[in-house]
């Protein structure tokens, strides 16, 4: 009877110790849902469909094959211009252009002729900052907004990489060199990145202060590095083997915050966390393909990745630094997308679209 009574507390005890146990897990292992991400669409149109808009309207820009064009937030087709050859485009200009221009004329969004570019070689425009490559593809020159020439760099091995920001410019070589400039065109930092067989510079982008650079350098091994103003010199603040390299051209992307970097790699996304430049970070996102383009917003600190796989492109959301958040694909010959606020602007072919992202 003893033993019965005995054997009979220690179930009540056991089972009273399991319960506590299970209370004391839920309210600690509990926490709240994260919200979600929510793409809704929004609008669909044509690009061929032009229609007039009030002047206080932004106009965004869009190229889709051999189309280029503006539109605005609400689905309206500002303009819609097919080119033969080549283009450049931006928010502020436009142009095409043939293989043999020895001038090129250049419009503002409205279509308004803003100068002519009397060089011999192919424009580029990054938001008001106006490019020519010149033959030969070792040398560019910077003009103002009438097309005249500002300053030139020359160098005797091809331009492999090149990007801007308001705080300069920054070119990467076939021989491995990394030249950054002031926006007056005097050179802010120059170096070679080393530590591969082969050197070349596969990507390159400059941050919004001027004051970093990252580079995605070299063959056997390729190298990840990122390097910032010191003094009169350079100094490297992050370098890193790539396991999965690239066979080309590279996308290389500062956040807007110049704490994060974006580069593409075989198969993923690399992401350098600089948020503590003692102790960067390194992460790698899974990614169909090569990455076409890399947008943040400036609003919800998402970053919205295109990249294309064949015939295939997939749009990837991240949020601070390697979370994805939400991702969709779809199949196309040509795509882009552009963010403006919590608006994603998706082209496909002829069309383009709207999604509003909200969280709920």
């Amino acid at each position: 009877m003893r033993e019965e009574k005995s054997a009979k507390s220690k179930r009540r005890t056991l089972i009273a110790c399991i319960t506590v146990f299970c209370v004391l897990y839920i309210i600690f292992a509990l926490k709240p849902l994260g919200s979600e991400l929510h793409l809704t669409p929004e609008w669909t149109i044509d690009m061929n469909s032009v229609s007039s808009v009030e002047e206080d309207e932004e106009l965004i820009p869009f190229r889709l094959g051999q189309n280029m064009g503006y539109f605005t937030r609400d689905g309206k087709i500002s303009s819609c211009m097919t080119f033969p050859f080549k283009s450049a485009i931006s928010k502020n200009y436009y142009a095409s252009y043939g293989a043999t221009s020895n001038s090129v004329d250049f419009y503002s969004p409205r279509g308004e002729k803003c100068g002519t570019i009397n060089e011999y070689g192919f424009p580029f425009f990054e938001e008001d900052r106006i490019y020519v490559f010149l033959p030969g593809g070792s040398s560019f020159v910077e003009c103002n907004g009438d097309g005249e020439r500002l300053w030139l760099y020359e160098h005797y091995a091809p331009v492999t990489a090149f990007s801007s920001s308001n705080g300069g410019t920054v070119a990467g070589f076939a021989d491995g060199k990394i030249v950054s400039f002031y926006p007056d065109g005097k050179v802010n930092q120059q170096f070679v990145p080393g530590g591969s067989a082969v050197s070349v510079i596969l990507g390159v982008d400059i941050s919004r202060d001027g004051e970093k650079i990252a580079a995605v350098s070299g063959q056997k091994p390729q190298r990840i590095v990122v390097a910032e103003k010191n003094g009169s010199h350079s100094r490297v603040i992050f370098h890193e083997n790539i396991d999965s390299p690239c066979a080309g051209q590279v996308k290389v992307r500062f956040s807007l915050s110049g704490k994060t970097v974006f580069y593409d790699t075989k198969d993923s996304l690399g992401i350098v966390d600089l948020s503590n430049e003692n102790h960067p970070k390194s992460y790698s996102v899974p990614l169909k393909g090569v990455v076409s383009q890399i947008e943040e917003s400036k609003e919800n600190s998402l970053v919205y990745i295109l990249s294309r796989d064949s015939g295939e492109y997939t749009v990837t959301v991240l949020e601070p630094y390697d979370h994805v958040v939400s991702s969709f694909t779809f199949k196309a010959h040509n795509a882009f997308i552009q963010v403006r606020g919590n608006a994603l602007f998706v082209g496909k072919d002829n069309k383009i679209s709207c999604l509003t992202v909200l969280r709920r």
